[in-house]
């Protein structure tokens, strides 16, 4: 296939120097998004009288069907083709003839990839919210069922306060929550059309830039020519935005590790969504948790990747710029799968309450509570502390725990107890007694699930009853 850039050149491009220049291998992807952004241009220049109106139907016409063959599978893409603009506009010179040289009037490469790049993300955006929010449906699902499931609540991976588990599971439907807001707004950033900003400094055609943004579902244009065909700030958001949906993933998925383990065991994952080991009949590992995590310092190394690229750059485009695709194709196809997987593994896992309630008995987790229960009898929180401090001590020597001692016990040490003070560290009562907003009694549980959902109806356009 000719090259799109021959005329200046008597000889031919190395071939393997071809092969390291092409993109096609990657930037095929975006088929669609080009002969899309190439219909919208079209339909502009004929509107403006740049070219006829009979040219643009032709071209629009043959655009159309070009992609209707790709997607029936009737054509396929070339790989020694350069890259995917060179391929369908080669495709549509070989149909509609010397008309087709026409649709490149008044636009550049520059332009063109930069406008698929925003359109093809744009829709993968829009499919990462739809994951997200599927999970996010999930774990407030799960919330709802747990509110009082009592399980210990950890600081130091120490057991530390008695909480219940739909109360941890609100900490990540908050956390993935956010990450939907970040998307939002990296959308809203990306969705300006850079289309009419040609090489680098706009064109002398009278072409009508936010008539193909409309055509193109944009909110505006990018406003400064330059900016338009060389900014990739959208996909650093983007690449940044995935990072941290990567990392919340990743806290999730170690503590489904840790609770499937025998140490642990308050989860079991279906077997859909486990493996086994190849000389260990015994083994049920929880192999896609472990995958996700693993794959977070995957989309990391995209981000990283970007960043790098971008970092020196000068105005306006360069062709280091074509690094850009790649890294964020595999960040956002990484995160797709991960979620993909990730919601439906929590549907199907058992919860062992019996587990959670066994391990929330030991560690002393209503230490605290007791301390409380001091200061309303009047002492310093400070006192009250070393008191409670010097009774789990006292437990530790007996092999006891704060619920077994006796009432004697307890006011050998202060006077101030009193034989209510078993009802203050019963552990359904000291999660109950947190009714503060965000904490983890079950009545707080539910309000926080209802903002939760008012959240998440806010940013899906959803209503949020469920």
């Amino acid at each position: 296939m000719e090259k799109l850039w021959t005329g200046r050149f008597k000889k031919a491009l190395d071939s393997e120097v071809n092969d390291f220049n092409s993109s096609i291998r990657f930037d095929s992807k975006m088929a669609k998004e080009d002969i899309t952004g190439s219909i919208a241009h079209a339909a502009m220049l004929g509107k403006q009288g740049i070219i006829t109106k009979e040219e643009s139907e032709i071209i629009q016409t043959t655009l159309r069907e070009i992609l209707g063959d790709l997607q029936s599978g009737k054509l396929t893409i070339d790989p020694m083709a350069e890259d995917i603009h060179s391929f369908v506009e080669g495709e549509l010179t070989k149909r509609v003839g010397d008309t087709g040289k026409r649709l490149h009037t008044a636009r550049s490469r520059n332009d063109q990839v930069a406008l698929d790049v925003r359109l093809y993300l744009r829709g993968k955006t829009d499919e990462l919210q739809a994951e997200l929010s599927a999970l996010v449906e999930t774990l407030l699902s799960l919330a709802k069922e747990h509110r009082d499931t009592i399980m210990p609540g950890y600081t130091h991976l120490q057991r530390a306060q008695p909480i219940t588990f739909g109360h941890h599971l609100m900490a990540y439907a908050m956390m993935f929550l956010r990450d939907m807001d970040r998307l939002n707004d990296c959308r809203r950033r990306m969705n300006r059309s850079p289309l009419g900003s040609c090489a680098l400094a706009g064109t002398t055609f009278p072409i009508d830039r936010l008539y193909t943004a409309e055509l193109l579902g944009f909110d505006g244009v990018c406003e400064n020519s330059l900016d338009g065909v060389s900014d990739r700030d959208f996909i650093l958001e983007l690449s940044s935005d995935l990072s941290i949906l990567m990392a919340h993933l990743s806290r999730f998925s170690e503590e489904i590790i840790l609770w499937c383990s025998w140490e642990f065991k308050f989860i079991e994952l279906d077997d859909g969504y486990s493996t086994g080991s190849s000389i260990m009949p015994q083994k049920k590992n929880p192999d896609i948790a472990e995958l996700v995590r693993g794959k977070t310092g995957r989309v990391y190394g995209d981000l990283m990747t970007i960043l790098t690229v971008m970092k020196g750059l000068p105005l306006a485009y360069n062709k280091d710029m074509q690094e850009d695709k790649e890294c964020v194709f595999d960040a956002v196809d990484t995160v797709l799968q991960c979620l993909s997987v990730f919601a439906p593994m929590l549907k199907t896992m058992g919860v062992r309450k019996d587990n959670m309630r066994k391990a929330a008995a030991k560690g002393f987790i209503n230490a605290t509570d007791c301390a409380d229960y001091l200061v309303g009898r009047g002492l310093p929180f400070r006192t009250a502390y070393k008191i409670t401090g010097e009774l789990v001590a006292f437990c530790i020597d007996r092999g006891k725990t704060l619920e077994e001692l006796t009432l004697d016990e307890y006011r050998a040490f202060d006077e101030h107890f009193a034989p209510d003070v078993y009802e203050h560290i019963d552990l359904t009562v000291c999660a109950a007694k947190r009714t503060s907003r965000g904490g983890t009694a079950p009545q707080a549980v539910d309000f926080e699930i209802e903002q939760a959902k008012k959240q998440w109806a806010a940013l899906t356009g959803k209503s949020g009853e469920k």
